[in-house]
């Protein structure tokens, strides 16, 4: 760590004073609410959540071929947690992703971090409303042809979930662990015995979606990585995590096990229950396949496992959505607002600013049908999702080299191979997205440009007016170190 830009870097290491223009607010004392099982059940189920109960429906254009998707998907997305469940055990700061960055790379990545991973909460819990509402029609009819109604129903939940949020990190992960276990039930139930009565001929055939086998398969790796997304939910309110340097790791690597064995056998049986063509236009595809298994009676209680399956993400989701901003807000790179919080350490600004720009993306496309909703904006979040998990990636690549302390001893061969197929794995998923999705997505993240510049700004003229008063007779030397303090603390 001989290099001058990670200055700001040593002193956070060992809890030295950092200059004002960057320095983080202490964090207020607050008590470790997530265990094990609260820390493995906000991982699990931020990820069993809308996506594996509206994806097949996605896929069902890809054929058997998707089956290998989530195969690959499921290689790459625990590459990635072996990255998270070490930066976990080395760094358990709060802000996940974004706090990795910053350490590594200075403010402008740490805030694109936040940024990006901020937008992908925000727009991916629309997402999530949209399939709770999906299989909420099962029951509701009218939520499949009344738009205007479906709206209304998901902003309800998201509300009611920002105000059981809003209360303490505690409140919503007892939510969570209850959710969690109800939504495994049905998933694994047709799992299983599906795979034992499925219909190959169901799938359509390999590939019959007219893409090359590269191509298909990129496309269906983009998909599905949607319902991997959150893996890292457990190093994001870290400080809320009880033996954080134990409880991170193994929870992550936990987690996306039992995720990925979950995905790979429900998908399967589902798509070998109901035919290609049908599957396709399907709004609840879970409790359709039921129904062929087991017969008519278990549809609807699919369906009830599925909307409480959403529901449930939507929770811990909405938990983290506030966690990202107000780690970025004790560092001066987000708005200071997003910075506080109640007795119990709850950012309850950062989850309602969140909730209503959650509105405005719902209302606004609430015209659309349901399919044609939840695709495009799960492959939005997933790539302001996947800039973070480079970064982080590349961080831990960094940390191997400068930070031998924690990252050194056997297996820093192993640390360095996991790491480099993580970040070539994010930059193919990225790619995956296609040209649309990348272009909108890479507006999303130039456009908090202006933010950064503003908050540096602040933080540039608060320095200055702590200058002494006769700064200006010193050749302006005092505004040459401020600037200097300022470049060299990761701008």
């Amino acid at each position: 760590m001989a290099v001058t830009t990670h200055h700001w870097w040593d002193r956070a290491s060992h809890n030295d004073t950092e200059p004002a223009a960057t320095a983080a607010a202490d964090p207020p004392p607050r008590g470790r609410s997530l265990g094990m099982g609260m820390a493995t059940a906000l991982v699990v189920g931020n990820m069993v959540g809308s996506g594996v109960f509206l994806l097949p429906a996605s896929l069902a254009a890809y054929g058997g071929i998707s089956l290998v998707g989530w195969v690959v998907t499921a290689l790459g997305a625990m590459t990635l947690a072996l990255v998270f469940a070490r930066l976990g055990r080395a760094h358990p700061r709060t802000g996940g992703p974004y706090a990795y960055s910053r350490k590594a790379f200075g403010d402008f990545v740490g805030f694109q971090t936040a940024w990006g991973y901020w937008i992908a909460v925000w727009a991916g819990n629309a997402a999530i409303a949209v399939a709770f509402v999906g299989y909420l029609g099962y029951f509701w009819e009218s939520l499949a042809t009344n738009r205007a109604l479906a709206a209304a129903v998901a902003l309800a939940a998201i509300w009611l979930l920002t105000a059981v949020n809003a209360v303490g990190v505690r409140q919503g992960g007892r939510v969570q662990a209850v959710t969690t276990v109800l939504k495994l039930v049905p998933l694994v139930a047709i799992g299983v015995v599906g795979v034992f009565v499925m219909d190959t001929g169901n799938f359509g055939g390999f590939n019959p979606s007219g893409d090359s086998n590269f191509g298909a398969l990129s496309a269906v790796a983009a998909l599905t990585l949607w319902a991997f997304i959150g893996l890292e939910s457990a190093t994001v309110p870290a400080e809320d995590v009880a033996d954080p340097e134990r409880t991170i790791p193994r929870s992550t690597i936990l987690g996306t096990a039992i995720a990925a064995v979950v995905y790979i056998l429900g998908t399967a049986a589902v798509m070998g229950a109901i035919p290609a063509g049908a599957l396709a236009g399907s709004t609840a595809p879970f409790a359709d396949a039921a129904e062929e298994i087991f017969g008519s009676w278990a549809g609807g209680w699919v369906a009830a496992g599925a909307a409480i399956s959403a529901f449930g993400a939507l929770n811990g989701w909405i938990l983290l959505q506030g966690q990202v901003p107000m780690a970025a807000a004790r560092d001066r790179l987000f708005p200071r607002l997003f910075g506080r919080t109640t007795g119990t350490g709850t950012p309850v600004v950062g989850l309602v600013v969140s909730s209503v720009l959650v509105t405005v993306l719902m209302l606004m496309n609430y015209t659309d049908s349901l399919v044609d909703q939840f695709t495009f904006v799960i492959l939005l979040a997933t790539l302001t999702t996947l800039v973070p998990y480079a970064y982080s990636a590349g961080a831990q690549l960094l940390f191997l080299v400068t930070d031998r302390e924690r990252f050194v001893g056997r297996r820093f061969a192993l640390d360095l191979v996991v790491a480099a197929l993580a970040f070539g794995y994010s930059l193919w998923m990225i790619a995956g997205s296609g040209y649309e999705v990348v272009f909108k997505g890479f507006m999303l993240l130039t456009a908090g440009i202006p933010v950064y510049v503003w908050m540096r700004w602040q933080a540039t003229r608060d320095e200055m007016l702590t200058l002494p008063e006769d700064a200006d007779s010193d050749d302006d030397g005092q505004v040459a170190k401020v600037i200097d303090l300022t470049a060299t603390d990761g701008g």
